[in-house]
């Protein structure tokens, strides 16, 4: 039973994660606009999409191994682990006196754009576990 769940649902849970981490990653860009040489990145999505459905690529809950150096440090592990090679830096849309290369418009609208996208998302997921249940529940 559980690999069919894990057939009927699988689609959806990789597109939640990388919609998750996309998000990580916009709310990063967008906290660091006045952070002076700080590059924008950005998640592609497709080909990250493509590489799971493909089975080319390890789920985004493998860790990459890090080591704390200093106590004062952030605690060892990547909130993108598995998700580097999807990982791009975003193309200045106007120069920076500064060299940062975020760009708050497009930033907010990517941010806003994938929200929505990701609603959307949990709204399929109950969905198909709506049909699920009635499915089992006769």
């Amino acid at each position: 039973m559980t690999g069919k769940l894990d057939n009927a649902l699988g689609f959806y849970e990789n597109a939640l994660r990388f919609r998750s981490q996309r998000q990580q990653l916009l709310a990063s860009n967008i906290a660091n606009a006045d952070t002076p040489h700080y590059k924008a990145r950005d998640l592609d999505f497709g080909k990250a999409m493509q590489a799971v459905m493909a089975n080319s690529s390890p789920t985004v809950s493998v860790a990459k191994a890090l080591t704390q150096t200093n106590p004062g440090h952030l605690a060892a592990g990547s909130s993108l682990s598995g998700m580097d090679t999807y990982v791009a830096l975003r193309t200045p849309t106007q120069n920076s006196m500064d060299g940062n290369t975020v760009d708050m418009d497009v930033e907010r609208n990517a941010f806003t754009e994938n929200a929505l996208h990701y609603e959307a998302d949990v709204t399929l997921v109950n969905n198909k576990i709506k049909g699920l249940l009635s499915v089992l529940q006769g």
